[in-house]
């Protein structure tokens, strides 16, 4: 496996992370936007009013904004416990700051912070009525980390998810990596350790190791059964005169008789007999052809 897939195999990785990550996030707004729209449904039912509709919301900067059609009055209060009856309902583990404005302002007129982990009983301004106009909710949400949010789905909760849940598509991408990385990092050493390997028919040759290997069996050779087995192989083909063959193997060194390469040539035809394709031909006379047919 070489450097190009490797890297390629990374970015694609990153790539499905950073999506996965993206799609949380998108998820996480469109939850909230959820929660929010059945907030401003209930404020509105607060106010005895059930055919007004809560306009879309939308995420200004940091902040969610919860607008109405028409223009109205309300007690603080109203809005109050509009908010922590569906944190309730939602069982809604993340803290909102509530701030109030009239639209053609960027006053704030009221404000308070929804948590349910706090005393919700205090609230400032109690009673307060605002007067007539058109007013916007915002709202900013400040997670709470060691908590989960429900799933909803048109304003219901369907599902609460486990405040210990696990984020499994995270970590099976994490293992993923993880195991990946191991693979090409085996792969590239098989691949380094086998680039000293020749394929000869059905046996794989190792130079290094001295041996030959056929499926799980391994064939021991003696150094000059490598060297000779050598060059016949990469003269293939080729006869190769018995003097050259024992000038190359042999060299100077004086260690061979007239029958040394004969017997050396019988050694390897046992060991690569169970090949019946490759051949050390005995060219009468002259010397070997190495055949591979």
């Amino acid at each position: 496996m070489n450097s190009t897939k490797i890297l390629k195999y990374y970015f694609l990785l990153f790539f499905a992370v950073c999506f996965y990550s993206t799609i949380q996030a998108e998820t996480k707004d469109q939850l909230t936007k959820v929660t929010l729209r059945t907030i401003g449904h209930e404020f509105l039912l607060q106010l005895n009013d059930s055919t007004s509709r809560v306009l879309p919301i939308e995420k200004i900067g940091d902040r969610y904004a919860i607008k109405f059609e028409r223009d109205f009055t309300f007690e603080s209060d109203f809005l109050f416990f509009a908010v922590f009856k569906v944190l309730e309902e939602l069982n809604i583990k993340d803290s909102y700051v509530v701030e109030v404005e009239q639209c053609d302002t960027a006053f704030v007129l009221h404000s308070f912070i929804a948590d349910l982990a706090n005393n919700k009983e205090t609230i400032a301004c109690k009673l307060r009525k605002m007067p007539p106009s058109c007013y916007v909710f915002y709202f900013t949400v400040i997670e709470n980390e060691a908590e989960s949010m429900p799933i909803v789905t048109n304003d219901v909760v369907v599902k609460e998810q486990e405040e210990t849940a696990i984020n499994w598509p995270f970590i099976v991408l994490l293992v993923v990596l993880i195991f990946g990385a191991s693979y090409f990092l085996v792969r590239k050493k098989q691949s380094i350790s086998k680039k000293h390997l020749i394929s000869i028919g059905q046996f794989q040759f190792d130079p290094k190791g001295m041996k030959l290997n056929l499926k799980a069996q391994s064939i021991e050779l003696s150094g000059k059964e490598t060297d000779l087995l050598q060059l016949l192989y990469t003269n293939m083909h080729k006869t190769l005169e018995r003097e050259h063959i024992l000038n190359v193997i042999w060299g100077d060194d004086g260690d061979y008789v007239g029958r040394t390469l004969d017997v050396f040539i019988s050694k390897l035809h046992k060991k690569l007999e169970a090949d019946s394709s490759i051949k050390i031909v005995n060219v009468i006379g002259v010397g070997y052809r190495f055949v591979i047919e």
